[in-house]
């Protein structure tokens, strides 16, 4: 008897730790999803320097962030459908190459057009990458350690998020931008053989790709982002401006109708018809919206206006974007007692509240010290909302939707961040511009107040999702880690998995 139950024993032991491949799987995937996660964030605080040396307008800027993002966000659930087709550990070592390749090209740009294509293809290579990162680990770990590894996955991704602007801020201080992008170059070319020899081949028999229904959300999406950033300089009323908001929302619509029409759409529309599920990601991509476009522009201010170096900046940054990390546990314990709406609800108000802060004591010669109440009061509401967000989300849906509603949140909260810089950016460049300091501000006051307002709403729509005892039961699930975007801790990071910063 003894014996028997000693050998049991082993295997059990056995059967729960984290062999060589689980190890190995782990480590790969979190590093990839570092990289990914960090290229949302690291970009913003070297946006003076990258003005400076490369020239370009207001818009020229914005699309440095929303090159990567967009493309992101619009071929993430894509990249997932070809992978479960064509084999997912090659798929993954394929995005990693396409990233890792146009992070070079990035570095080496001569110009900003040159950087923004490169920019663009770095998010082709994050969208193919980053939804297989989870798929690979989950398989690669045993049942029992899934929740320890997941954990370490979203730490990572979190940290990536936390340390953005500072990293940005360094090596644009200390060395030069183009530093944020070589800096993925030789981790990319270790990861890709070590990928080949460490990571196990899968598929998913039966896998289909919905090509009619990339095209049309990718056009859509670009048409509008297009109108909107260029709508300043070009005005609202001119030709291109007009047709490319036009087609762009007659696309969008055209990809809502094949949501409902087709048999195997990327983005079931059906979904959209629980309130829950509506709910939860309205207001995910509305908070994405006015957070993403708000960091855009206060980043440029402590170095612009407030003086501040680079280094300085991102250091200045952290209590908005490094709160989440200690945050995110406490609203994880609050849900599991209260339910996650009202958490999700108080989280998105608080980061209302302190754009709002912002925006009230915004002024060319505002101290830190100001700042502070607003920087720490939105970093806590993210780290409020982040929690509940991925559990409630999967809750929503049953166990056989789970996939694409991961893919579907992740996809649409970039996709808020996209349309937060560009409206945002918008309203600064109508009142305000980048001639002085005051006229910095004076168009920076105006975006934060509609990115707060735009946050407001996301509280609302929270409200829609059940309450905990009307909720039924789900099945339990793993929610899968994001990249920012531009600003997404470890919970949201830990969604990109359709997987998507």
């Amino acid at each position: 008897m003894n014996g028997t139950q000693g050998t049991h024993d082993t295997q059990g032991a056995q059967d729960t730790a984290l062999r060589g491949p689980a190890v190995w799987a782990l480590v790969l995937t979190s590093v990839a999803g570092f990289m990914a996660a960090l290229d949302n964030l690291v970009v913003t605080t070297a946006l003076p320097a990258i003005r400076n040396d490369l020239g370009g307008a207001l818009e020229d800027l914005e699309w440095t962030v929303n090159a990567y993002t967009l493309t992101f966000a619009v071929l993430l659930m894509f990249g997932a459908a070809l992978g479960d087709r064509f084999g997912r550990r090659r798929l993954f070592m394929s995005g990693l190459a396409i990233f890792t390749g146009a992070s070079a090209v990035a570095a080496l740009s001569p110009g900003i057009n040159e950087l923004i294509a490169a920019r663009a293809v770095q998010g082709v290579g994050a969208a193919i990458m980053m939804p297989l990162t989870l798929t690979l680990l989950t398989a690669a770990v045993p049942p029992a350690r899934r929740g320890m590894a997941l954990g370490i996955f979203g730490a990572v991704g979190g940290l990536a998020v936390a340390s953005g602007p500072l990293i940005g801020g360094t090596l644009t201080e200390h060395i030069s931008w183009q530093w944020i992008f070589w800096l993925n170059v030789p981790i990319g070319l270790a990861l890709i053989p070590l990928a080949r020899l460490k990571l196990t081949e899968s598929t998913a028999p039966g896998a289909r790709l919905d090509v009619p229904g990339t095209l049309l959300i990718s056009g859509g999406l670009f048409g509008i982002v297009y109108g909107l950033v260029n709508a300043n300089a070009h005005g609202w009323t001119s030709a291109p401006v007009l047709t490319s908001l036009i087609v762009g929302t007659a696309l969008v619509g055209g990809f809502v109708v094949h949501g409902f029409r087709h048999a195997n759409p990327m983005l079931p529309m059906r979904l959209f018809l629980g309130r829950g599920f509506l709910g939860i990601n309205a207001a995910s991509l509305l908070m994405y919206l006015g957070m993403f476009g708000s960091i855009f522009l206060l980043s440029q201010f402590l170095q612009g206006v407030a003086g501040y170096t680079p280094t300085q900046a991102g250091v200045r940054m952290l209590p908005w974007t490094a709160m989440p990390m200690i945050a995110a546990p406490i609203a994880g314990i609050l849900s599991d007692r209260i339910g996650g709406r009202p958490v999700v609800a108080t989280g998105l108000a608080l980061q209302a509240i302190g754009l709002g802060w912002f925006a009230t004591v915004l002024s060319a010669d505002v101290s830190y010290a100001a700042q502070l109440p607003a920087l720490i009061l939105s970093g806590i509401g993210m780290g409020l909302f982040f929690a509940p967000a991925s559990n409630i989300l999967m809750s929503t849906v049953s166990p056989a939707d789970q996939g694409k509603a991961s893919g579907a949140n992740n996809a649409l909260r970039e996709v808020g961040g996209a349309l937060g810089v560009a409206v945002l950016a918008s309203v600064f460049s109508a009142q305000g511009g980048y001639e002085s300091p005051q006229a910095f501000t004076d168009g920076t006051v105006p975006a934060l107040w509609i990115g707060a307002a735009a946050v407001a709403v996301a509280a609302a729509f929270a409200l829609l999702v059940p309450g905990k005892g009307a909720r039924k039961a789900a099945a339990p699930v793993t929610p899968a880690p994001v990249t920012s975007a531009a600003v997404t801790p470890a919970p949201a990071l830990a969604d990109k998995v359709p997987a998507a910063r």
